[in-house]
């Protein structure tokens, strides 16, 4: 009988500072060919274990089943390098244990922390959860959805500044091929755009009122309408309740685009940002900025009031992204 080989599958991804203090031996005594048995060390998928004789001939099934053995070593911790594959891209599975953070395991796999973000869709670095399942790629990039028709992978790569080639040979695509808005390709060495950093780590905004002395009277989504308790409405933004007169600060540097009054939100000011940003601060007692006013975080827009379909004093705080109004709770710590 021929004697057979084990080897390790040549797209597996093997962690930097992984250490083994088990390995897995597996004897055979039938000539075979096996794909797809996973070995684990502490919960990590650690690599795939082929099996081929010296031909690389030979089937398996039920009968030979029986005559594959296992047994375990302990042994001396043994460092484990990455081995990229450049031509294809893989996935392991990582399990978040007490104590993770996206920093450390990015470290321990050998990606980035933009790596991890981005292919797991994360939209709070900071909110990960213990037992959570992350997918690990087997080299540092980031995954990007298409934004409009007829972008490619030529086109998306000088955004990045990455190896338009390598690119294509990871997704399988040609450099020129059209591609269509939402597909998601995965950008070799490629790392997030600051404003989308900030964003994932709470830190793109600070919070409108300096002051401690304010809560939270209604926050975003559906609610029992407070002038009509028999309605459910939607509500786009946050309120801060806390005593007229209270400074509003600007929430992220930008441009005053609207200084106005009106029946819903009285007196209110809507700062333009950049990235599709823009912020609306309403029923103030007083606007303090005029339109075209270039503000900053340390500039006062106006003061708490109680104006138009108000309450009681608050500032009504809406947070909109190119057109949408989004949860402003995600984006400051």
């Amino acid at each position: 009988m021929k004697k057979n080989k084990i080897e390790f599958s040549d797209d597996v991804c093997y962690s930097k500072t992984l250490k083994m203090k088990l390995y897995l031996k597996l004897t055979l005594t039938c000539a075979c060919s096996i794909a797809g048995i996973a070995a684990f060390v502490t919960g990590i998928t650690f690599g795939v274990v082929h099996f081929k004789n010296s031909s690389g001939q030979g089937g398996f099934d039920s009968n030979t089943s029986s005559h594959i053995s296992t047994e375990i070593f302990s042994g001396e911790d043994i460092p484990v390098q990455p081995e990229y594959n450049d031509s294809g891209l893989s996935y392991i599975s990582y399990r978040v244990k007490k104590g993770d953070m996206i920093g450390f395991i990015a470290d321990e796999f050998g990606v980035t922390q933009d790596t991890i973000i981005s292919v797991n869709n994360i939209h709070a670095s900071r909110l990960i959860q213990i037992g959570q399942y992350l997918k690990i790629p087997s080299m540092p990039g980031i995954l990007y959805a298409v934004r409009e028709d007829g972008e490619t992978v030529e086109s998306i790569s000088k955004k990045y500044n990455v190896d338009a080639q390598k690119c294509s040979s990871v997704n399988n695509l040609g450099l020129s091929e059209k591609l269509s808005a939402g597909k998601s390709l995965f950008v070799p060495y490629a790392e997030l755009d600051w404003v989308t950093r900030q964003e994932i780590n709470g830190d793109l905004f600070t919070k409108p009122l300096k002051t401690r002395r304010f809560y939270y009277s209604s926050m975003f989504g559906w609610r029992t309408s407070p002038f009509d308790s028999s309605k459910r409405t939607f509500h786009g933004g946050i309120d801060m309740a806390c005593a007229k007169g209270t400074p509003i600060y600007a929430a992220l540097p930008g441009v005053v685009s609207v200084c106005g009054d009106n029946a819903i939100y009285g007196k209110y000011v809507i700062v333009s940002h950049h990235s599709g940003y823009k912020t609306l601060y309403g029923h103030m007692n007083e606007i303090l900025v005029r339109k075209g006013q270039f503000v900053d975080t340390n500039t006062m827009v106006g003061r708490v009031g109680s104006t138009g379909m108000s309450t009681g004093p608050h500032l009504h705080f809406t947070v909109y992204k190119n057109g949408r109004s989004i949860n402003p709770a995600n984006l400051w710590k």
